[in-house]
């Protein structure tokens, strides 16, 4: 081992860190928070819808579709939750099934073939947990969606509108640089749900809020977000006109700056935008190594008692016990 001292055990967020986090996530969820087909028109020009998977369905959770931006080209694609019951029940609350997630890839595939860099947009709980969305291949398609990103051509900006949640948000949450609206948050889980594993209790949800570090502001300290944008007023809620002339100057900023790149400095600098997530302690620890085979010849000698060939011993002559010894008596 190393010297390197040992991970201290992380300090309970304080009452102000908490309740910091807890209104971001209000502010997340809020109703009124502007979706993605309501900022669609104050950011890109001529968006045009395109449906289905090609293989089982539509899934209303998930829109995409070509559009341009600044004059250029560009496919777009993002979670939509609705504002009323009606809408969520529809659009099954923003939390999509897999034909949703192969339904962005499609999209994906296209905008490859004819060089259109992506824009994603996240807005979900996470994906849908149902038994149907399990047989149809949920988890397939959400690796299958992170895996085909890491390769694409194109450059990809994401959007993290309100919730970026799980598997759900990360299926379409790959790219080159990744921006997030001033009140979003981004977690492996929703606070409830991190609550009831480690709490047992959904009543400690806050706490779980603030010690996930789930706000913008965390994930651009931990290098999972790259940039802020700001929101008018009390939040995005408030003018989403002003919420989406901002985020147009920002994205179109990401695009500028990846637009000069070529295609394998851009995949290089994706990769280890990945890679150079996480913390962890390396220490002088060396690995045994793989234990070291015998030869067939001294294999095949043990078992058939041949000369030269030591006999490997049994566990009793290397730990006797009283046991053996009274069945060795008994025996005699």
């Amino acid at each position: 081992m190393s010297d390197a001292p040992l991970l201290e055990r992380a300090t309970p967020p304080s009452m102000a860190a908490t309740e910091e986090a807890w209104s971001r996530v209000q502010l997340a969820r809020h109703p009124q928070r502007p979706r993605t087909l309501d900022l669609l028109p104050l950011i890109f020009d001529g968006f045009f819808e395109l449906h289905g998977d090609r293989a089982f369905g539509d899934d209303p959770a998930i829109v995409g579709g070509p559009a341009t931006l600044d004059g250029a080209p560009v496919m777009v694609i993002g979670h939509q939750k609705g504002t009323d019951t009606e809408s969520n029940i529809l659009r099954n609350f923003g939390s999509p099934h897999p034909e949703g997630f192969r339904k962005a890839q499609r999209l994906m595939r296209l905008a490859d073939k004819l060089g259109m860099p992506v824009v994603t947009f996240l807005d979900t709980a996470g994906a849908f947990p149902g038994p149907a969305a399990e047989e149809r291949g949920q988890a397939e398609a959400i690796a299958s969606s992170i895996k085909l990103m890491t390769g694409l051509q194109v450059p990809i900006v994401v959007v993290v509108l309100g919730e970026g949640g799980s598997g759900g948000a990360l299926a379409i949450g790959v790219g080159d640089v990744v921006l997030a609206l001033e009140n979003a948050v981004y977690s492996v889980i929703s606070p409830e749900g991190c609550a009831s594993i480690l709490w047992r209790s959904r009543d400690e949800a806050q706490s779980a809020a603030a010690a996930m570090r789930m706000t913008a502001q965390d994930q651009v300290e931990l290098g999972v977000v790259d940039g802020i944008v700001a929101e008018p007023g009390e939040g995005a809620h408030t003018d989403h006109g002003a919420t989406g002339q901002a985020l147009r100057a920002a994205i179109i900023s990401a695009l500028r700056r990846l637009s000069g790149r070529e295609t394998t400095e851009l995949l290089a600098s994706r990769y280890a935008r990945l890679r150079g997530m996480g913390a962890y302690l390396e220490t002088g620890a060396v690995s045994p190594g793989r234990p070291k085979v015998p030869s067939l010849r001294r294999r095949i000698g043990r078992i058939l008692h041949l000369p030269n060939v030591p006999r490997r011993p049994r566990w009793s002559e290397i730990w006797p016990s009283d046991d053996a010894d009274d069945e060795s008596e008994r025996g005699a």
